[in-house]
């Protein structure tokens, strides 16, 4: 009964998100509640919810003064470099814009962290993606699912669970798999470059000029000089609906009417009215990079490239609890950058809608964990769908933990996984033969998908920071990130790793 309580009570959370009949938050805490009370349990919900309150506290700890800091850091100017960069590569075509957006999330996430991955990644692509019209969830898919790839890092967590449940060597469990995961990230570059076609197809090529912030709509290939793009501080008035020196023209259509490309209609108005929501968006989302912003602090730059680099040296070496790090690096940079008092308060203002967003739905997510881990229901599920492998299989036991760390990673914690479930397929392949170190690597697999579970935590940093639905990146992103989990598990196997 409990098996089935608990795949009921997460495709209901999943239907009800995804239909947007309920609010990610509210689903976190009131589908377990009421599940709680229907498998009999209701007088323990206050324990479970406080173990799982008391579980993720660090977590939301951590997120709250990573966002400050790297916050910070990003109003400060640390990352414009690194913006300019991504855009001048993409230069205003969809194709490059989402491969440079899978390049950029690969790259920051070689410090093992989600949330700074996502929180660095959006903010310097976002801007442009609402320039070009271009879907936001196309952007959250490919940088969570080229996160989860790059998770499986030593220092991300995955590998190094893994090694610690089975009592091996985390560098003879992810040494081996690296030709395999090799293989997956390429996989989500092809994949970036499909959906950057489809975007392209959509909206034609664009050009932005770089002296009066205009974009074109552009039918046919635009030659690579005239594609140029800078780092401009557009969105800073309206006039007619239209952002401030921001001209859109196809084939000498005027400003404000509908976006065609290849001759054919699109159906989109290409200008929103003057002082809807999505202008004002809009223009927020394009004052980020503005390059005349107040608080850009040009003469620190070196000490807070330092200080980020030693941030991360020392998060990477485990020197201190990453929540201590990163409450002491936010302390550090408000301090230096913003030494008068009222100006720090207005940084830390200017991030409390992200803060409280995402510790608000990470405290949501322990109700949810609580419930599941402290009914047993979690257990029960794992332990149906383990005693389901066939004995003919029991020889295959690497292949079958790759299939199943795919959806057993999206519904489960990374604890609760390796912690849990790993040692119970390693016991059933050594069984069969099958060595421990083989059922680690297999075990790996999952990873690009388990980053847009709902359990965790970066995730909401993610949709929040590129004001996404969390149903809509769910229904997007699952089937790709899955396909490129299934990609690993095949080169694993061809390779002969797993």
């Amino acid at each position: 009964m409990l098996t089935i309580l608990g795949f009921v009570m997460i495709a209901a959370f999943l239907v009800l998100i995804m239909m947007k009949k309920m609010s990610p938050m509210a689903a976190l805490v009131l589908i377990p509640a009421l599940f709680c009370v229907l498998v009999g349990q209701g007088a323990h919900l206050g324990d479970y919810v406080l173990k799982g309150i008391g579980d993720l506290a660090p977590t939301a700890a951590m997120l709250m003064f990573a966002i400050i800091y790297f916050g910070v850091m990003i109003d400060v100017g640390l990352f414009d470099p690194i913006v300019r960069g991504i855009l001048k590569f993409c230069k205003a075509d969809p194709v490059r814009v989402v491969v440079g957006t899978a390049l950029l999330a690969a790259i920051v996430s070689l410090d093992g962290d989600g949330s700074t991955t996502f929180m660095i990644t959006v903010s310097a692509l976002y801007p442009l993606y609402k320039r070009l019209k271009m879907s936001l969830v196309v952007m959250t898919g490919v940088a969570a699912t080229a996160n989860g790839v790059m998770n499986t890092l030593p220092w991300g967590g995955p590998t190094a669970r893994a090694a610690t449940a089975l009592k091996l060597d985390a560098g003879d469990i992810f040494v081996p798999m690296i030709p395999a995961l090799a293989v997956g990230l390429v996989a989500v570059f092809a994949l970036a470059y499909v959906l950057g076609r489809r975007e392209r197809k959509r909206l034609g090529v664009l050009t932005l000029d770089d002296t009066l912030g205009d974009t074109r709509p552009v039918t046919g290939t635009v030659p690579e000089k005239e594609a140029e793009q800078v780092l401009v501080g557009a969105g800073t008035g309206a006039t007619g609906g239209t952002p401030a020196g921001t001209r859109r023209t196809t084939g000498g259509t005027p400003a404000g009417t509908r976006r065609t490309t290849g001759g054919a209609d699109t159906g989109a108005d290409d200008a929103p009215a003057a002082g809807s929501g999505e202008q004002a968006d809009e223009d927020d989302g394009l004052q980020v990079l503005d390059p005349q912003r107040a608080t850009l602090r040009p003469k620190l730059y070196w000490f807070n490239a330092a200080l980020t680099l030693a941030l991360l040296t020392l998060l990477i070496m485990q020197t201190l609890p990453i929540p201590v790090l990163f409450l002491i690096g936010a302390a550090l940079a408000l301090t230096v950058n913003f030494p008068h008092m009222k100006d720090q308060k207005a940084r830390v203002a200017a991030h409390a809608e992200n803060v409280l967003n995402v510790s608000g739905m990470v405290f949501a997510a322990a109700v949810f964990t609580g419930v599941l881990t402290g009914t047993g229901m979690v257990e029960h599920m794992a332990r149906w769908l383990v005693s389901g492998v066939p004995d003919a299989l029991g020889p295959h036991m690497g292949i079958v933990t790759g299939v199943l760390s795919i959806p057993l990673t999206y519904f489960m914690s990374n604890d609760g996984f390796y912690f849990g479930i790993v040692p119970i397929l390693a016991e059933a392949g050594a069984a069969h033969g099958v060595a421990p170190i083989e059922i680690a690597r297999a075990s790996l697999v999952g990873q690009a998908l388990h980053m847009s579970s709902p359990l965790v935590p970066a995730v909401y940093v993610l949709v929040g920071m590129a004001k996404v639905e969390f149903g809509d990146h769910t229904k997007f992103t699952v089937k790709w990130a899955a396909l490129t989990s299934l990609v690993v598990l095949c080169a694993g196997v061809l390779f002969g790793i797993i």
